[in-house]
């Protein structure tokens, strides 16, 4: 048997983390402003979330939600304490599309409604409902097509208003900062408009905060920047720092219901203890900070570099989250990036860089990056 292959891979297996550094099967260093697609939030291979981890599975590694976690009932005190949202209802899954799926069925069960609102180029998951509110034709499938969502431009509150007019709309769901649609800008203006449209209509304000959250921003979450409360919040990626976990946070106006919901591995002993990890961490080394701090020096870096390469025509983004718009394919230069100078990084469409780096990620690491950079340009040029 062989893999299903679904994804183009860079000729490169990686079988060691330190950091924000990984490393190939042939002793090859790479730094590392991927993050596993911005998984990797308190550096790979941390010590006290290793010594955490171990600890927990030599323990309970799991157990069925049918009986009490008491780590669940920390991670949800301490999650609400860290992130200002105490008053919150927290639902642990698996994923970040699980966590989208939940939010959206949420939403539903409370106004009775099926119609949601997502922003163009939007990207919330891959699995049915999660799918549906994506905004790209080619990963949904016509069983998942039920003409459920409408897509607007983000920003554009005249289009988001009118439609929450008809009175019909059951969800906006939003990504504050678009990741998979090249790091795009929700405005304050505009999310400040959308809260108060939503609450006007009776209509669920999701925030995704499955990539641009969990401190990545240089908040907890990106939509803190904005002054908004979300009637629903999803998580993912960085809340176990590689191990699968997903998380709704809920506001009070929401009543639990018996057989609504439910998760077999959800919230599992060994998954609550890479979360209760990665928050121990995160305050200890004050990571939110230095994603804000480290994350306003890397971008100053970029757009001095963008002053004199000209294939740089924009670079925005929040924290360590960063995207780099080039007036040609980026292909070559990440090619460059990975084979020559031995560095990682995402991307979006075709011609965006998407910098996704552990919330570990220093400043002389970003005069790292900005070398290899300009010596990737240079290759590429000649």
């Amino acid at each position: 048997m062989k893999l299903f292959d679904v994804y183009p891979l860079f000729d490169v297996n990686i079988v060691k983390g330190k950091g924000c550094a990984v490393w190939d099967d042939k002793g090859q260093v790479y730094l590392d402003l991927y993050g596993g697609h911005a998984v990797i939030s308190i550096g790979h291979c941390n010590q006290h979330y290793v010594k955490r981890m171990t600890e927990q599975l030599n323990t309970l590694g799991f157990y069925s939600n049918s009986v009490i976690n008491g780590l669940q009932r920390e991670l949800a005190e301490r999650l609400g304490k860290i992130s200002g949202y105490d008053d919150y209802q927290l639902f642990l899954i698996n994923s970040g599309a699980e966590a989208n799926e939940n939010a959206l069925k949420l939403a539903s069960f409370k106004n009775g409604r099926t119609r949601v609102l997502s922003a163009e180029k939007s990207f919330h998951g891959r699995t049915s409902l999660a799918v549906e509110v994506t905004n790209n034709p080619k990963i949904i499938a016509p069983i998942n097509d039920n003409s459920h969502v409408t897509y607007l431009p983000i920003n554009d509150i005249e289009a988001w208003e009118k439609e929450l007019a008809k009175g019909d709309v059951c969800a906006c769901i939003l990504e504050c900062i678009q990741g998979v649609g090249g790091i795009k800008m929700v405005t304050e203006e505009f999310a400040k408009a959308l809260s108060e449209a939503c609450k006007k209509h009776g209509t669920v304000l999701i925030c995704d905060e499955i990539q641009c959250g969990y401190g990545r921003s240089g908040k907890f979450f990106a939509h803190q920047w904005l002054g908004i409360r979300p009637d629903l919040i999803t998580v993912a990626k960085g809340i176990g720092n590689g191990f699968p976990m997903g998380a709704v946070l809920i506001s009070p106006d929401f009543e639990p219901v018996y057989g609504q919901l439910g998760t077999t591995f959800g919230g599992n002993h060994l998954a609550c203890a890479a979360a209760l990890a990665v928050l121990d961490v995160m305050e200890s080394e004050d990571l939110i900070d230095n994603a804000r701090v480290t994350g306003e020096y890397l971008m100053k870096k970029l757009k001095d570099l963008q002053t004199v390469q000209p294939h740089i025509t924009d670079v925005r983004g929040q924290g360590l989250m960063i995207g780099i718009d080039l007036d040609i394919p980026h292909k070559e230069l990440r090619q460059n990036l990975v084979y020559e100078q031995h560095c990682f990084t995402g991307c979006a469409s075709t011609n965006i860089l998407r910098l996704l780096p552990p919330l570990t990620f220093t400043k002389n690491m970003a005069d790292d990056f900005i070398e290899r950079l300009k010596r990737a340009f240079a290759a590429i040029e000649k």
